[in-house]
């Protein structure tokens, strides 16, 4: 085994190992769960070498700059207000959805036009146009914390795999009997999971593209889901007014949740998976945690989208300026800066 790079993770704070065997790159993660701005780094460095045979000592200090980045991160406080920057016409027919890669250095865009653009969010410029879907452009996502691959979703029934930095298309994922509507990355970047109108979400190997599992139970269409930050657990949220968890490693139904009295339009965990929000059509809506988790951003049909303290539940800001639904939202993994998509066809972004 050869190591070739880290990969830092802010929330929850961990290291990714990037390293090579057998002619294959592979990753692992060394979880920081019990990380404080207090923790003795030297000892902690210690711990990791002693645990983890990719860490030499010529490595050492290097990961002890990134634990420290780390602490740094956990003692930054969350009092950013966010204002507008800039307005982009994305597409010619509405967007459907948004997505920042890790550092927030690009950004993608989904739209009724079948195509997904990739942008550079300093210069508001499009990178690339994915294209070759048939249909509607429905769910995009990054594979963070790697950003070097898009995954698409669409009307046509397929997800499809790219190449971010050529626009080239990988794999073509075909198996759904409906349209495709969500879709995520585990963290390791190993899977995708689909969800889709013919109530089922899908399961594919990033490496083969090969369907690893149909997960079944839901009633109707399966609107939403999300890989915890471990990337054991799924959660899928559907319009049968139900959000499921499911056990990745089984591929069983182990909780569902129940309590809305309207279809579920879309579920997230919090970073450290304590927590599941989850928006519906009886009044909640499109929602995001903060990387930080400490703050939830939700886009609503009026107009606005808001941020909200997760622990008092009290709005602390309400950002305007979209003269049509905003229905999707996003932050970068820093947490600084806020995109927002509208039917009104463009992007806004919030510094």
């Amino acid at each position: 085994m050869r190591l070739k790079r880290f990969l830092l993770r802010y929330y929850p704070p961990g290291i990714i190992l990037e390293y090579e065997r057998g002619g294959y790159l592979r990753t692992k993660s060394i979880d920081l769960l019990d990380l404080t701005p207090e923790t003795n780094t030297d000892e902690l460095v210690s711990e990791i070498r002693q645990s983890e045979p990719l860490i030499t000592e010529s490595r050492a200090e290097q990961v002890k700059e990134l634990v420290l980045r780390l602490q740094q991160k956990q003692g930054q406080q969350d009092h950013h207000r966010f204002c507008f920057c800039k307005e982009l016409k994305a597409h010619i027919l509405p967007l459907t959805n948004i997505a920042f890669n890790k550092s927030g250095s690009r950004f993608i865009t989904g739209s009724y036009d079948r195509t997904c653009r990739v942008w550079d969010t300093a210069s508001a410029t499009e990178m690339h146009t994915l294209e070759g879907h048939r249909n509607v452009v429905y769910a995009i996502a990054f594979n963070n914390p790697y950003g070097d691959k898009i995954a698409t979703g669409s009307f046509d029934k397929t997800c499809k795999l790219w190449c971010a930095e050529t626009g080239k298309c990988f794999h073509t994922f075909c198996g759904h009997r409906a349209e495709i509507v969500c879709l995520a990355f585990n963290p390791q970047s190993t899977l995708v999971a689909t969800g889709s109108m013919d109530a089922t979400a899908k399961l594919w190997d990033v490496e083969s593209g090969e369907e690893v599992a149909t997960l079944t139970g839901h009633t109707v269409e399966v609107l939403s889901l999300c890989f915890n930050t471990v990337g054991n657990h799924l959660v899928t949220g559907s319009f049968d007014y139900t959000v499921a968890i499911w056990d990745v490693s089984s591929k069983r139904r182990v909780h569902t949740l129940i309590g809305h009295m309207g279809e579920i339009s879309n579920v997230q965990f919090n970073w450290d998976c304590s927590l599941i929000a989850s928006g519906s059509t009886d009044k909640t809506c499109k929602i995001c945690f903060s990387p930080q988790g400490s703050r939830v951003l939700t886009a609503s049909s009026d107009k606005t989208a808001r941020l909200w303290d997760v622990q008092s539940g009290v709005c602390l800001q309400i950002l305007e300026g979209h003269t049509d639904e905003i229905f999707s939202c996003a932050f970068n993994y820093e947490g600084d800066t806020i995109i927002t998509g509208s039917k009104d066809n463009t992007c806004r972004i919030w510094y």
